[in-house]
């Protein structure tokens, strides 16, 4: 059964590691999109945001495609998913603050600062890609 757009938006706006998945059709069209899991920041009626290294594959990707999916889902207490695809808003350069939001969505509040400033010098300059809903599919599909 689908999820009405309260529930879809509530659902996304939990602490989910999301599958991302952006076309890499490359030059050919001989490429699978790629998917890979990743940590984003939602509240309900706004845009998504994910971070990424700046000359990532992810990054050069989203950018040449200009939107990608995100995908999540559980499986208790009832088989759940929300995917949810759009186009990119704005792409800038992560701050420190952002990092420690969306670390702090994930990770137990006294393991934060530790990743941050182990993530902050070691995995490079980061990009924050803001993503608008726009396709939204969703469904629970009950206690199967």
């Amino acid at each position: 059964m689908a999820l009405s757009r309260t529930e879809r938006e509530q659902f996304l706006a939990e602490p989910h590691v999301a599958a991302l998945a952006v076309n890499a059709g490359g030059v050919e069209g001989d490429r699978a999109p790629l998917a890979v899991p990743i940590w984003y920041q939602y509240a309900p009626g706004g845009d998504i945001w994910i971070m990424t290294g700046r000359d990532s594959r992810k990054a050069d990707l989203i950018r040449a495609a200009g939107r990608f999916t995100l995908m999540v889902d559980r499986l208790a207490p009832t088989i759940r998913y929300v995917s949810v695809e759009g186009p990119v808003t704005s792409t800038v350069p992560a701050t420190r603050d952002q990092l420690v939001e969306i670390s702090a969505r994930y990770l137990p509040a006294e393991k934060v600062e530790g990743y941050v400033d182990f993530a902050w010098k070691e995995h490079g300059e980061q990009l924050v890609i803001q993503m608008r809903p726009q396709r939204w599919v969703s469904s629970d599909l009950g206690n199967l």
